[in-house]
């Protein structure tokens, strides 16, 4: 695979993943070297920061990239989240939200396996929403947990996340365990009618 080619790639895979990428996981999706990925990923990252129409950066700790909004733009993107959030949540929003707010702390894969697709988009919209936060896998280094935040809490109006209506049956239920025990494959895609319902996960 050429560089140019390597480059786009990368930069697909990091605009739908949402989430830090490490080299050892691209090395098995684009099926080249690490060290031409990094070569790659450095390249990408040099291009989107000296580029002023971009308001994207890549991010790299050397071991793995992450793509995000460059900080001059924080004030924007958090004025879009803001009036996002007293928008009406799609219903691939609503279904990831109320998984994470009854099995957290949960990972993607997992929220992957109950839902049946690809829950990247709106895992991302979520975030971005503090509606939802995440923190490492202790079990899965290249992965993420995800839990709801104060903030979900607040607009819900509740004390602590127990207060949900049926939590002690629904975050118990037997049926999410035994998919989650078998965490069948999901579509790579995620479902088109998130991607027209919220602006922010286009």
């Amino acid at each position: 695979m050429s560089q140019s080619s390597l480059q786009s790639s990368l930069e697909a895979l990091l605009f739908v993943s949402g989430e830090a990428l490490s080299l050892t996981r691209l090395e098995k999706i684009l099926g080249a070297p690490k060290d031409e990925i990094r070569v790659a990923g450095q390249a990408l990252a040099v291009d989107y920061q000296s580029n002023a129409l971009r308001g994207l950066m890549i991010l790299s700790d050397g071991e793995s990239f992450l793509m995000a909004t460059k900080p001059e733009h924080a004030p924007i993107v958090e004025a879009l989240t803001k009036s996002e959030l007293q928008e009406n949540l799609s219903k691939a929003a609503l279904e990831v939200l109320s998984i994470v707010a009854y099995r957290s702390p949960i990972s993607r894969s997992e929220i992957d396996a109950i839902r049946g697709v690809n829950c990247s988009f709106t895992l991302r919209n979520l975030l971005l929403r503090d509606l939802i936060s995440r923190e490492g896998n202790p079990s899965d280094s290249r992965g993420y947990l995800y839990r709801p935040t104060f903030r979900f809490l607040e607009s819900l109006g509740l004390g602590q996340i127990s207060e949900l209506p049926d939590f002690e049956t629904l975050s118990q239920d037997e049926r999410l365990k035994l998919i989650l025990a078998g965490q069948p494959d999901v579509a790579s895609e995620e479902e088109t009618q998130t991607k027209k319902s919220s602006p922010i996960e286009e």
